[in-house]
This record gives C-alpha cells, structure tokens and sequence, in this order.
C-alpha cells in the first residue's frame, strides 16, 4: 500500500467514533490528562481544518486543530495526530499534517502550534518555541512546544498563555 492508495477527506460527523477509537489505540487513557488537551477542552476543534485518511472506505486516522491564541497571536493547536496501528510508518501521519498546515495557511492562520518530538515535526516546518515564553494548563515539556509560522510571526517571538480563542 501506498499513500496514493489512501483518500484524505475533511472531517466531519461521521467520522467521530472512529477518530475515537484511534486515539484510544493511540494514546490510552493517558490522553485525557495531557496540558494539549485542557486546552481542547475549553472549545471545539476546526473540522474545517481538520482531516482523516481513509483506507477502502475505513477510517484509519486523523488529524485535527483546534483554534487558539498564543498569547496575541492567534492561530491553531495541531492534534491529535493518530494513524491505526495497521497503517503506522507509511507516511500517512505526515501528510495529514501537511494537508492541515496548508488549510490553516489558507484560512489565514498566523501559527500553528503542538507539543511534539522535534525530530518527527521539523522537517514539516516546525521549530522550537523559546522555553518558558508560551504556558498552557498542566504541565508540558517546554523543549516539545513546536510552532509553524506563517507570515511574520517567528516562534521564538511567541509569548503567554495557550488558550481557546473561545475565551478570548
């Protein structure tokens, strides 16, 4: 199988309960306390900006974003990003990521940010955020808050708080 075996579709409704089940798979019951996620829990997601791939009609994983402000920049938070485990290592979890960083570019988005392994996300455009300038609820690894900019924006000028533009 290869990527061109794949369909990449905007999430919508019906594809719920299976992005839920592959988070599950994915991350466990551990995903529910991690800080990226207090954040998705303060308002919804952007199905708009938010996507699956889809093997034969079954959804086998997903990518979603969820908008934000960095502090005065406003943006989107990246994931979760989750391919099933019968389909991981075939570059499906990298091109959704590129697919949502060219919707968010799109829609005018000034940063696109997710706390992540740099080596797996700097080679999409990701960059490392200056320690300590950006908080969010609970506690994260500053060294694995990444930012795509768009724009002028720069990630080592990004600073305060990462909250749902909900509460703005």
């Amino acid at each position: 199988m290869s990527l061109h075996d794949l369909v990449f579709l905007t999430e919508d409704a019906s594809h719920d309960a299976a992005i839920d089940l592959i988070n599950e798979e994915a991350f466990g019951p551990g995903r529910f306390v991690r800080s990226s996620e207090r954040v998705r829990e303060q308002g919804p997601h952007d199905r708009r900006l938010s996507f699956v791939g889809s093997d034969r009609g079954e959804v086998i994983a997903s990518v979603r974003m969820t908008p934000i402000h960095a502090g005065c920049t406003s943006g989107h938070l990246l994931g979760p990003l989750a391919v099933r485990p019968s389909h991981k290592n075939l570059g499906i979890g990298r091109e959704l990521v590129r697919i949502a960083l060219a919707a968010a570019e799109r829609v005018g988005s000034n940063v696109v940010l997710l706390v992540g392994d740099p080596p797996y996300y700097a080679p999409l455009g990701f960059k490392p955020t200056r320690p300590g300038a950006l908080s969010m609820p609970g506690p994260f690894d500053p060294r694995r808050l990444l930012a795509a900019c768009y724009g002028e924006n720069d990630a080592t000028a990004l600073e305060g708080e990462i909250r749902h533009r909900d509460l703005a």
